[in-house]
């Protein structure tokens, strides 16, 4: 289940979203030359990367910041740039530009301890900016929890495209996170998914004093839990093209 868009394009243009994107996209390219060096990205990701064993010791603070603007392939950047893209204007738009920036990199950060508790003697370098988007998508559960999200559902063969409400998927994939995170303590791994999921409560904790703010529930009643702004309308196709074979 693959979010594609929202319904709600923001009120204003979100310069930071689009600027956390060029960070990302930019530095990800910066790293192309020394991809195939071993031992060059090696020291690259000890410089940069979030690598817990050091934390706990009492070194590399920086990685808890840096290790935001780094990615360890070309999926890894493009999932994490298309969920940001979906679900930060709205939230930039409803904080303020600087507010949301500071926003963004504490759950950031908040995430990546999340990350060190769950694991405190890991060496394995942990990158991506997975765990400030998830704190973009906890906030954005709260202020907007029926702002509709069009997915693409793929089942075997089955290839569908539909809108569902924001809480549905925000709370299966907050679910997911919380699961893989009890299977990678009996084992697995791979994905930080304790800094997903702790990113996802700090974002939605953060957002607290903002929707008291607005107002509360009386905010969710006045936009009925969508983006304060004109719905987009999207022709929904009801499954992908068929591609015949020869």
């Amino acid at each position: 289940m693959f979010p594609l868009r929202d319904h709600n394009p923001s009120g204003r243009v979100p310069y930071v979203t689009y600027a956390l994107m060029a960070a990302n996209i930019g530095i990800f390219l910066s790293m192309l030359p020394i991809s195939g060096d071993e031992r060059a990205l090696a020291q690259f990701y000890y410089d940069w990367a979030l690598l817990p064993r050091r934390i706990t010791e009492g070194d590399g603070y920086g990685g808890l910041l840096t290790s935001q603007f780094l990615h360890g392939g070309w999926m890894h950047l493009a999932g994490n740039m298309l969920f940001l893209w979906i679900f930060g204007d709205n939230m930039e738009d409803e904080m303020g530009h600087m507010p949301y920036l500071s926003f963004y990199l504490i759950t950031g950060v908040l995430s990546g301890l999340a990350h060190v508790v769950s694991d405190p003697t890991s060496f394995v370098p942990t990158v991506g900016a997975s765990g400030a988007i998830a704190g973009v998508m906890g906030g954005y559960l709260l202020l907007f929890p029926k702002a509709k999200i069009d997915i693409l559902l793929i089942l075997v063969i089955i290839f569908r495209i539909f809108p569902i409400p924001a809480w549905i998927m925000l709370i299966l994939w907050f679910g997911m996170q919380f699961i893989g995170g009890l299977g990678a303590a009996q084992g697995g791994g791979g994905v930080a998914y304790w800094a997903h999921a702790g990113g996802f409560v700090a974002g939605l904790l953060l957002t607290i004093p903002l929707w008291l703010r607005l107002g509360g529930m009386a905010f969710w009643q006045k936009t009925h839990g969508h983006p304060p702004h004109p719905e987009a309308k999207y022709v929904l196709p009801s499954s992908l093209p068929k591609v015949k074979r020869k």
